[in-house]
């Protein structure tokens, strides 16, 4: 078993910000251009896009089969987000982590607390827009969603927000997508280094 203190031979880099900045973007950089990365992929509760596939971009479930894993205690984190359940698989994470890999995961700050908790030594970065006004429109563009769901996607992103800068050691502005990428990448390649200096 995993000592969760430790975090085993391997690192967690949690990787939030509110939709439509970026996140998943620069965490599928990471897993390109880094060695030994192991990027988790989220349960989840909402539909499937076209565009998706299950066990890549998500694993897709039903809420029964959501809330069985929390009563199991298989999930590292939860958090339910306009509607939808998400969760990060723990048994993979653990397995991850005791491989020595680098555990990149993309959740929100809700989730991002739980992780905290578990993982003190977690590094934990936020993604920002460069100003509000490019964050609206990031969220309007999305094909997906209705006025309403944006709306409300805008004003939780202004709680978060608040919430990362007590929460989140490095804030991350992508103005430019490849500088938001490579500073990403420094701090992830930093904080190994420091941790295999200890």
């Amino acid at each position: 078993m995993i000592d969760h203190m430790t975090e085993g031979s391997g690192t967690i880099v949690v990787v939030s910000g509110p939709s439509g900045v970026g996140k998943t973007t620069i965490c599928k950089a990471i897993n390109e251009r880094l060695d030994n990365v192991y990027l988790s992929a989220s349960v989840t509760t909402r539909e499937k896009s076209e565009t998706e596939v299950d066990g890549r971009d998500y694993w897709f479930i039903t809420k029964q089969q959501f809330q069985q894993r929390i009563e199991k205690g298989l999930l590292l984190e939860y958090a339910e987000v306009f509607g939808n359940l998400y969760g990060t698989p723990k048994d993979k994470t653990d397995q991850a982590l005791q491989a020595g890999k680098t555990v990149v995961l993309e959740i929100d700050v809700q989730g991002a607390r739980q992780v905290k908790a578990v993982y003190p030594k977690a590094v934990m970065i936020f993604i920002l827009p460069p100003e509000q006004k490019d964050l609206i429109e990031r969220i309007s563009s999305r094909a997906r969603e209705d006025a309403e769901t944006a709306k409300v996607r805008l004003s939780k992103a202004e709680s978060e927000i608040a919430d990362a800068r007590q929460l989140c050691q490095y804030m991350v502005v992508n103005d430019d997508l490849e500088q938001a990428i490579g500073e990403v990448i420094g701090i992830i390649q930093k904080s190994i280094g420091e941790k295999q200096k200890c």
